[in-house]
Order: C-alpha cells, then structure tokens, then sequence
C-alpha cells in the first residue's frame, strides 16, 4: 500500500477497484484519422445535448461488443459557466476549477464518478450529437439541474466488476459470478454510470428515451419508462426523439464530393473482418 493510499484509509477493496478502473480506462487502440470538425461541433454544441463518444479503451471494447454499438460513453454537454443561469450548476462548473468561459460536459467517469469535464478532453476522438427535440427552456434547466445535483456520485463499482468479468473466459465462471451488467434492478441505484445519470436527468422531466409502449384499457397509447439501467449510450443514437447531428470533418465539402482529391493509386481499405460489425 502507498502512502497516500494509507493516509485516506482506502481498503483492500477500494485500491483493487481503482487499479481495476484505471487499467479498464486505458486506451489501447490508436486515435483514428478524424471524422469530427471539432470546431464546428463545439460551436454548434446547445446546453442539455447527449455527446456520445466512440471511445478507444479497454472498457470501450467491451461496451461496444456489448451493446452491438460504436458508442461506449455518453456525457451531458452543460454549456459555459458564464452563460449559465442557474445558479447552482454555475457554482458546481467553477467548483470543479474551469475558467468560466471553458465549455464543458457533466459525465460519469469511471473510477471517478460524477464529475465536470473540459469538452475539449475530447478533441480528435469520434463524436455525435444527439439533441432532445422540441424539449422546452424550462424543461432544459432542469435536466440539467437534476444531473449537476449529483456532481461527486460515486462510480458503481459492481459495474467495473462486471464489466472486469468480460476479460474472462465465460465458461469457467461459476453462474453466480457471471455479469449482471445492465440487468433491471441490479446494483446500487445512487451510485452512477454514464448512461444511466442522463436517463434519470431526462426521466425526471418525463422526456422519452426509448420506452416501452402498451395500449390502454381505451385503446390510447401509454409509455411506460424503462429502468434508467438498462439505457445504454447507443440508445440515445437510437431514439427517435433525439436529432442525430454530425459535422463530419470535411465540413460541407461533401456537397462538392465529385471535387474531392482521391487517391486512386492507394490500396484500397480492407474489408471488415468476417463477424465485425461496421462502424457508425
């Protein structure tokens, strides 16, 4: 045990999960050539936006085998502490030590929970928009709020537990040690993972994500809202209540396409692996 580790009485329990979450966070695949404008994406950005992001670590593989996605993180992008009205969420973004005109996002990090986070930590990764459509101003401020309210949860760590059993061979465990992930009702409901933080944001101002929809007793449409668990960061991508945004990083070259330089002389890219998805 190290000093410092001594000094705030971690346990056993605690270092090997925050041994265990660093090494799931680790990135192991290169940064990609980029595929966002990043510039534009930032300016475009609106408080109360869903920012999925690709993801390259370790955790990110297992996520994305999964939930049969590209999207393994989503963080909920707040807006800058000196156009905030609340508040409250402006003193949780100053608190947290950014300068007042840093744009950045509310996310549940693993191995750190709740936390405020500079937009630009993601500068070069793959990144997509998913924007609440017709949520009202006022219901907005409060999606917000409601996230920012848990500012310093901590992570659930029975997640980093479950998400550790992937790197396994499944057969050899025993069944009761075989992943829970995203079962309904399963784990500590305060603690937090990224996906499920923004559901409950959204769920507290009745806002749809991808619920479950029965008939009535009259015949009338009824959504039933799923457990915030069982939302994954594809779900937002999914959802037919949240505008899909890109800017892609040609920008709005794309129109001119037949002027696009191609280099017809390179190797042309290998098709996917046989049982590989493609990438959205």
């Amino acid at each position: 045990m190290s000093e410092a580790e001594r000094k705030v009485g971690l346990s056993w329990r605690e270092r090997l999960a925050r041994w265990v979450s660093r090494w799931l966070a680790t990135d192991v695949q290169p940064r990609p050539a980029p595929r966002t404008d990043f510039e534009r994406l930032s300016e475009h950005l609106c408080p109360a936006d869903v920012v999925l992001v690709e993801g390259r670590s370790r955790v990110a593989g297992v996520i994305q085998t999964v939930t049969l996605s590209s999207w393994s993180h989503a963080a909920l992008y707040i807006g800058r502490a000196d156009a905030l009205a609340d508040g409250d969420v402006r003193r949780v973004v100053l608190d947290a030590g950014w300068p007042p005109d840093t744009q950045v996002l509310l996310e549940a990090e693993m191995g750190d929970g709740v936390r405020v986070s500079p937009l630009s930590r993601y500068r070069g990764e793959h990144l997509r928009i998913c924007r609440p459509r017709d949520l009202t101003e006022r219901d907005r401020v409060s999606v917000i709020t409601y996230a920012c309210a848990r500012y310093g949860t901590p992570y659930d760590m029975r997640q980093i537990l479950d998400l550790l059993r992937f790197f396994l061979p499944y057969g050899i465990l025993p069944r009761h040690w075989r992943s829970s992930l995203f079962e309904a009702g399963h784990g500590d409901m305060i603690r937090a993972i990224c996906s499920t933080l923004l559901a409950n944001a959204f769920a507290s101002v009745h806002y749809p994500i991808l619920p479950t929809i029965h008939r009535g007793e009259n015949g009338e449409m009824v959504f039933v809202r799923r457990n915030g668990r069982l939302i994954t960061p594809r779900d937002f991508d999914y959802s037919p209540y949240f505008d899909i945004i890109k800017y892609p990083f040609f920008g709005d070259d794309v129109a001119r396409y037949r002027d696009l330089t191609w280099d017809d002389d390179a190797p042309r890219a290998s098709r996917p692996a046989r049982g590989r998805r493609s990438m959205k």
